[in-house]
């Protein structure tokens, strides 16, 4: 599997509740924890069990070696991994009691993964892709894996980023679409006025494999050809959301590239999603194989 994407620092702030505009709270605590949509699903789909390339852009600085470090301890191949002269991107993150958050991203080396630093081609599999690099890389790459008769799957987040016309070139080179029901609505604009997730997976699937819209405690709405469901969620108590998206899109990633159908991979990156709630950073929330078939096993 390839994993085209971000890699961030962040910076965790827990505190009883997020200031309104003006006020100042008081924090917890404070920690670090290695992060980026990009970087958390490739180490969420390798701990899923996958294999996993991960190309992304890295500063020449404390935090880049680092994360350089956590993603060589996770068996990833970084041969596609560039250390570049740019601040690696950080994410400051809020996270209130109950495990909600704010985060802010400042991409920093992030910027610098243009599609020259890709390989063309590009060998044939899995690509899993997200939005907090340049737009045209993740064109290039979901291009590049079709032509080579791979499958794109794109987590489109952050939404906001893509105007209408690379919204809708992206939107045609990718396979398998990934949303919350933000970016659902977003993606479908006016013509979706109070869709219902069902209805919203069921557009986005038009003209793709399949479109998976999580809905967070919730659970997910998937839609494949003439198939669809709704998956409940698993209950768990909820310690911090963040990467959670991420454990859901990595693990659905991993089950699809060892062969699952779409709906074992969004019962699969379900299960995933509801642990990373249970603990506390991005990348130390996501669950091991064995965890997430253990919890799939408690709830059947």
């Amino acid at each position: 599997m390839l994993v085209v994407g971000s890699a961030n620092m962040d910076l965790v702030v827990r505190t009883r509740r997020a200031p309104d505009a003006g006020e100042t709270v008081m924090g917890l605590d404070y920690a670090t924890y290695p992060g980026g949509k990009g970087a958390n699903q490739a180490v969420a789909a390798r701990r899923a069990g996958a294999t996993v390339a991960f190309a992304t852009c890295l500063g020449r600085d404390a935090h880049g070696d680092a994360l350089h470090a956590t993603l060589a301890a996770e068996g990833i191949d970084l041969s596609l991994l560039r250390r570049v002269d740019a601040a690696s991107g950080v994410a400051l993150i809020t996270v209130e009691h109950g495990g909600q958050n704010r985060i802010v991203v400042v991409p920093g080396a992030n910027q610098d993964l243009r599609p020259e630093r890709l390989p063309d081609p590009v060998p044939a599999g899995l690509l899993l892709a997200q939005l907090e690099v340049p737009v045209e890389t993740v064109l290039a790459a979901a291009r590049r894996m079709r032509a080579a008769g791979g499958r794109t799957v794109l987590n489109a987040s952050p939404v906001d980023r893509l105007d209408p016309a690379t919204r809708a070139d992206l939107l045609a080179e990718t396979d398998i679409l990934v949303v919350n029901e933000t970016e659902a609505a977003a993606l479908l604009g006016a013509d979706s006025p109070d869709a219902a997730p069902a209805e919203m997976a069921h557009r986005l699937a038009a003209g793709r494999q399949a479109a998976i819209v999580t809905l967070g405690a919730a659970g997910v709405v998937w839609h494949a050809g003439k198939a669809g469901s709704r998956v409940e969620p698993h209950r768990v108590p909820v310690v911090d959301t963040t990467a959670c998206g991420d454990a859901f899109a990595g693990a659905l990633a991993a089950s699809l590239e060892a062969g699952g159908s779409i709906e074992e991979a969004v019962r699969f990156g379900n299960a995933a999603g509801a642990l990373a709630a249970t603990r506390t950073g991005a990348q130390p929330s996501l669950p091991t194989r064995q965890a997430i078939l253990d919890l799939l096993t408690r709830d059947t």
